[in-house]
């Protein structure tokens, strides 16, 4: 599976985005698909996740309510709408996939997009 993130911007306060990624293929029926982001000096966190096959979602408390992560099955691509974006959601964006259980913990994802930078300005 290889992943392929973009849209990733500098915007300021309140303004929105939307992240997509794209796959090489997503034909496994327990693959999820997540989003994390990493800040400088920081240790890289979970953000949202959505099972492909439909049904599981989850967010980061402090993007519920703001993002919205979805998907395009016959598009092979994942999103992340950010609405009300705050300077502390400035960090570089991965979409991150895995086969298997419905988890948030970066490292127990095997695929890796490279990544895109999100800039918010107060």
């Amino acid at each position: 599976v290889q992943l392929q993130a973009s849209g990733g911007g500098l915007v300021q306060a309140g303004d929105s985005l939307r992240l997509s990624c794209a796959a090489s293929v997503l034909t496994f029926s327990s693959l999820v698909m997540g989003w994390f982001r990493q800040a400088p000096g920081k240790e890289r966190e979970f953000v949202a996740a959505i099972k492909w096959s439909g049904g599981t979602i989850d967010y980061a408390d402090s993007v519920k309510g703001r993002f919205t992560i979805s998907r395009d099955i016959g598009k092979n691509t994942a999103y992340l709408q950010m609405n009300s974006l705050k300077p502390e959601d400035t960090a570089v964006y991965y979409c991150a996939a895995r086969l298997g259980s419905f988890i948030t913990t970066p490292r127990m994802y095997r695929y890796w997009g490279q990544g895109t930078e999100v800039t918010v300005s107060s």
